[in-house]
């Protein structure tokens, strides 16, 4: 008797933890029904280069399974609008970078063009709802690294013309002008305390033309100079938060509070090295860091930045972004608000993207930034001078690079 009642037990408990969970899912779904879900990072385009060598006609988005990103995934998982990277690795700097990062541009909107049904490209706040309403996810473009600019206003000038909407100011390694996170932990040289005069520069002129500042994969330094600096809100398209992963990809306290000063957002990384700091991580230990990031600042600067297809380990629970919904779902069981839900799936985003138009219209009447970088700051054996008016020293540099560069390969020779 005692046998059949435990069994019971067991069987309603279990029921009723069911029910729960269906009940969390069906919120979760309802939420996304009326906001949008906002991710700020995923890395498709780079997996469309490395895989195809950016010949999409050879691949069909709908069958593509060796990815964390197919259009099922993206149905499944209710994403309504995402920031492609086009990242190129840091091993392009001072050579094709441009080039590279261009096409890389090139395969969004190409993206775009041949799933029409799907992708709808997005360059506004008011984009991002227009596409929501037509059942589209909004395809919006966010270059990943300060190195693909090539220290050059003018080229994020004409970058922000071909529809890219954030530039993350470096990626893992420094550029002329800015500090990346690996000086935080030994393994990169300090080269400029955080922004050079024209990385100052480069904030300035992102909030003229009304460019969002994404400051993931910058040093701590360079997080507290952009904020204090910039006229509009920053974003960190795909970072989580330090204290609980301990990992310099992450974001601080102090800055968190910054970042809530400044009215900007903290879009969660699900890389499970963000997470735990370790291999393996779980939809709960993500959970963690939305909660954190609450508890430090609130609910008003938390979003998605899942990294998909960027990275090698993502969290049981969280494989690929169908999976969505169940990360709103655990959320929703930790007793957050329904209004909550809304801000960090996407009313934050849009909240900030707004805010950085509007500084940019305020800003309508300056004129661009025509002053190039210092010359002795980018010099370099495939850079030209044409331009600059004082080019005797670099001329008479160049002239001893060949050599230089003969004496590097004997001397790996011998």
């Amino acid at each position: 008797m005692m046998d059949w009642t435990r069994t019971v037990c067991l069987v309603l408990w279990a029921f009723t933890i069911n029910s729960l969970a269906d009940e969390y899912k069906d919120r979760a779904l309802s939420l996304m029904a009326d906001t949008p879900l906002i991710d700020g990072h995923n890395d498709l385009p780079w997996q469309m280069r490395s895989r195809f060598n950016n010949q999409l006609n050879t691949v069909d988005l709908y069958t593509l399974n060796s990815t964390h990103t197919n259009i099922p995934k993206i149905k499944e998982g209710h994403l309504s609008a995402q920031f492609w990277a086009a990242y190129v690795p840091c091993d392009t700097q001072y050579k094709d970078a441009v080039r590279q990062t261009l096409e890389q541009i090139d395969v969004i909107h190409r993206m775009c063009h041949e799933y029409p049904e799907v992708f709808k490209f997005a360059a506004s706040s008011h984009d991002i709802m227009e596409a929501f309403e037509q059942n589209k996810t909004a395809s919006l473009i966010g270059v990943e690294g300060g190195h693909s600019i090539d220290s050059s206003l003018g080229t994020l000038r004409i970058m922000y013309q071909l529809g890219v909407r954030y530039l993350t100011l470096t990626h893992s390694c420094n550029t002329p002008w800015s500090d990346n996170w690996l000086v935080d932990t030994g393994s990169e040289p300090v080269q400029h305390n955080g922004l050079s005069d024209f990385g100052k520069r480069v904030i300035q002129e992102m909030n003229r033309i009304g460019m969002l500042i994404d400051l993931a994969h910058v040093s701590e330094a360079v997080m507290k100079q952009v904020l204090e600096i910039s006229q509009a809100p920053v974003i960190f398209s795909h970072s989580s938060a330090y204290s609980i992963c301990k990992s310099k990809r992450n974001v601080p306290d102090d800055v968190l509070m910054e970042v809530k000063r400044k009215q900007g957002i903290v879009m969660v990384n699900f890389y499970n090295d963000y997470v735990t700091c370790q291999k393996e991580a779980n939809i709960s230990d993500v959970a963690d860091h939305f909660d954190h990031i609450r508890k430090v600042a609130d609910a008003s600067i938390i979003g998605f930045g899942g990294d998909y297809d960027g990275v090698p380990r993502v969290p049981v629970g969280l494989e690929d972004v169908s999976k969505y919904p169940d990360l709103v779902a655990e959320l929703l069981r930790r007793q957050w608000s329904d209004e909550e839900i809304r801000d960090a799936l996407g009313r934050n985003l849009l909240r900030v993207f707004r805010e950085v138009e509007a500084v940019r219209d305020r800003l309508h009447g300056l004129k661009a930034d025509d002053e190039p970088i210092p010359l002795k700051e980018v010099q370099n054996p495939c850079r030209t001078d044409y331009g600059y008016q004082d080019t005797s020293s670099s001329t008479r540099a160049q002239a001893f690079y060949p050599l230089v560069l003969g004496l590097t390969l004997l001397n790996k020779l011998f």
